[in-house]
This record gives structure tokens, sequence and C-alpha cells, in this order.
């Protein structure tokens, strides 16, 4: 143990010696005059071992500038991603208030025109995927004026009536819906002229309404508003239903059928109106 201690003694002061030498050796050396031989192996032994002293250290000090500027970026980086995922989150959320304002406006400005009716709106709360197009479920109940037989309408347009009441909640049964028995009575503004009709039923598959009933089908043009005539107990008059796709002959090659595209979107109804006649308060 005591030899190995000495020999680590020895080994520190050589290395001790051997750097003052070259250090009083570099310091005693003028930089005016010629080197001898010696003094030039003093000078290159000194600069090589500063270099081998030196490397180590200045390769630690960079890569520990490198980490504290990556660590500085990543900061930055995490802060930024922050501010993006908010910001998408208020965009969002501004687009969702958006609509919902467009579409109260738009249903307040509908409700204006129909004066011989209230109107209570009511927002959907549920929807079976099962029946997607068949029904829906309202917020609004016969606490809140709701019966059943109201005609339903967004500010597309119409899109069903009430089925069933419960205290706070209604079932609204959709235009769509398969189980539609009564044809409503519609009509159709070609040319100011008013052309009337029965609409019989809706194609899932083309995402249309079936018109029959129309005399004077050749001066239906594709574009032509139709709209509720008001001669039911359910719908009030002047209600849209959507616009003349074209028209075709029936499967026995008689009648003409008018095929309509829908004026609402029934894959995103949030907000709907219900319509009571003001005789019946």
């Amino acid at each position: 143990m005591k030899r190995k201690n000495n020999k680590l003694k020895y080994i520190i002061i050589v290395i001790v010696s051997f750097a003052l030498l070259l250090g009083i050796s570099s310091y005693t050396i003028d930089d005016d005059k010629d080197l001898n031989f010696f003094e030039k192996a003093i000078k290159d032994t000194t600069t090589f071992i500063q270099k081998i002293f030196y490397a180590p250290i200045k390769f630690v000090s960079n890569e520990l500038e490198v980490f504290n500027e990556k660590k500085d970026l990543y900061k930055k980086y995490t802060k930024l991603k922050e501010k993006v995922e908010k910001t998408d989150l208020y965009y969002a959320q501004i687009e969702e208030l958006q609509k919902e304002v467009t579409e109260l406006k738009s249903t307040l400005d509908l409700n204006a025109t129909l004066s011989e009716y209230t109107y209570i709106n009511a927002t959907v709360v549920n929807r079976n995927i099962g029946y997607w197009y068949n029904n829906l479920t309202i917020d609004k109940g016969s606490k809140n004026g709701v019966k059943k037989g109201d005609a339903v309408i967004t500010n597309s347009g119409l899109i069903g009536k009430i089925t069933n009441v419960s205290n706070f909640s209604s079932t609204v049964k959709l235009l769509t819906s398969d189980e539609i028995s009564n044809k409503i009575s519609i009509k159709i503004n070609s040319d100011d002229e008013y052309l009337y009709g029965l609409m019989i039923g809706y194609d899932k598959e083309y995402n249309i309404y079936k018109i029959e009933g129309i005399t004077n089908s050749d001066k239906i043009e594709e574009g032509d508003l139709v709209t509720t005539t008001g001669l039911t107990d359910y719908f009030p008059s002047g209600i849209i239903i959507g616009k003349v796709s074209k028209v075709v002959k029936d499967e026995y090659d008689l009648d003409s059928v008018v095929e309509v595209i829908p004026s609402v979107n029934f894959e995103d109804i949030s907000i709907v109106t219900v319509l009571n006649r003001k005789a019946e308060e």
C-alpha cells in the first residue's frame, strides 16, 4: 500500500515539475531571438500538451453550450405548441358559436314571418344512430307548450312534426322517416304560378323527396322552389321543403314524378323551432 502511495507521489511530483519547467521555459524564451534546438523542443512540447489539456475542456464547453441552446429551443417550442393548441381550440369554439348565432338569427327571421303561429325554440338532445332518418328528441315538452302534431322547422325549412310529448322533451318524426303515413300537400312556384301536388316519400339513396299528382309538370323547371300549402292540420303555408331536381316518369311510365332536393341538411340538425297555431292557446 505504501509503495503505491509512493509511486503516486512520484508521478505527481514529476508532472508538477514538468509543468513548472515548461511554464518557466516558455516564459523565459524571448520572442525576438532565434530558438535553439532545446528551446524549440520545449515550446513544441508545451503547445502539444496545451492542446491535449484544452481540447477536452473546449469540447465539453461547446457541448454544454449546444445543450443549453437545445434546452432553450425546446422550452420555446413547448410554449409555442401550447399556444397553437389553445388557438385551434379557440377557433373551433368560435366557429361553433358563429354557427349557432347564424342559425338563431335565421330562425328568428323565419319566426317573424309566421305571424299566425307561436313558436318554441328547442335544442336536439338525442338522435339514435339506428333511426337517424326517422326521429330525434328535443328538450322542450308539454310544460313548454309543445303539443302532438305541431310542425317542426329549422332555419332551412321543414323537418317534420311532433309525434310524442312528455313534460320536458318531445319526439320529432322527420320527413325522411319511412313511417311518415300522411302525404304532405305542397306547391311548386314555377314562373310565378303555383302547381300543387303531394309529397309521397323520401329516397335515402339519392337524398330526394318524391312528389306526385301534378298535372302541368311540363312547366316545372330545375331549381323551382317547393313549399308547403298550409292545407293540412300540421304544416303552415310557405315553409320551404326544397328545390326541384328533375321530373321523371313513374315505374309504369304514366304519371310524372317530381324529384326534390331537401333544403335541410338532415345530417346536421341542432336547433329547431316548434310551431303552434295561436288559436290553440
